[in-house]
């Protein structure tokens, strides 16, 4: 049962596949609408265990502020700016899927930020406090951002996406550290660490798994009616996260060490895509949720790329000199 349990969030570049696969053809032959009316709920299960040992206080600090600033700037205005670009050459047409491209631009790092900088031996702390910050800026901007960029193609109910991200980040969010406080009184740090944080990323991932089968079977027959919309986004994806991956490692060679690299890229092109996924097929549906769902496939893809790439021809090679800010 633990192998069972593990599996998906273990095989990822399996999974998501299978369960795509598996909800297109479910979407075909089944009626199963009844099922995205669990979606918050599933949202809300997803995003609840990534928040349990969430380090808020990370990112009331001042150490680290280059790196931190310098993310910031990258995520909310130059990544941004690159998906209005795209939707605009490629999407005005279909105006859900270029809200689903702003959403992915606006929901910057996810658990995989950390866990990427650490196997590369980068500036974890530094990724840490980027992952904060970026969560809780993403959460106030989405939805002005949203209102401002695609509402002229289609309704934005700023006050709805506001209490939305309540209920899918800021809710999860407090409870997250509400539960986190409850577990040490009975458990050690690194009791935590070792015996419960493990499961913690496998929970939200089978709780993402549900809203992906949903979210694909209620658009099977449109995808089979229209085949090229698959083909147009993943190719718009895939350019996305090249260009996102080659400016980052240009911006980061250039203004950081090594290890604040690793941090400020995996800090940048890594995005949240779980809460992106949640607050569009609650907010916008399934068709918006298409290009959030493709585009995990791509990102935990071009993450363990990156990091073979970034061993072997040394992307991130700088003087070695520290010119990063590791105080205020």
């Amino acid at each position: 049962m633990k192998k069972i349990f593990l599996f998906p969030s273990e095989n990822l570049m399996i999974s998501i596949p299978v369960v795509l696969v598996l909800g297109f053809v479910a979407g075909l032959f089944l009626n199963i609408t009844f099922l995205k009316d669990y979606i918050l709920i599933f949202t809300f299960l997803m995003i609840y265990p990534t928040m349990i040992g969430f380090k808020i206080r990370e990112a009331i600090d001042l150490s680290h502020m280059r790196v931190v600033v310098a993310s910031s700037i990258v995520n909310f205005v130059l990544i941004p700016l690159l998906a209005i670009i795209m939707g605009q050459l490629f999407l005005t047409q279909q105006p859900q899927l270029y809200a689903g491209l702003i959403m992915i631009s606006l929901f910057p790092t996810s658990g995989m930020t950390i866990s990427w900088t650490m196997i590369s031996k980068g500036n974890v702390s530094a990724a840490i406090k980027i992952t904060a910050i970026s969560l809780m800026l993403g959460s106030f901007l989405a939805p002005l951002y949203l209102y401002y960029i695609v509402g002229a193609m289609i309704e934005v109910d700023v006050i709805g996406t506001f209490i939305t991200v309540i209920q899918i980040v800021v809710l999860p969010m407090i409870l997250g550290q509400i539960t986190y406080k409850l577990l040490m009184k009975k458990y050690s740090s690194d009791q935590f660490n070792s015996h419960i944080k493990p499961y913690l990323p496998a929970f939200s991932i089978w709780a993402m798994i549900f809203i992906i089968f949903t979210s694909i079977s209620l658009k099977s027959k449109m995808i089979v009616q229209h085949p090229e919309i698959i083909s147009t986004t993943l190719l718009l994806l895939i350019g996305f996260y090249i260009i996102n991956f080659a400016m980052s490692t240009i911006i980061g060679r250039q203004l950081f060490s090594r290890a604040d690299s690793y941090a400020f890229v995996y800090g940048t092109v890594m995005r949240n895509l779980s809460i992106a996924l949640g607050l569009a097929i609650a907010s916008f549906g399934p068709d918006t949720a298409l290009i959030i769902t493709i585009a995990f496939i791509l990102q935990v893809q071009g993450g363990a790329y990156y990091s073979k790439l970034e061993n072997h021809f040394g992307c991130l090679n700088t003087s070695g000199k520290d010119i990063s800010n590791t105080a205020p």
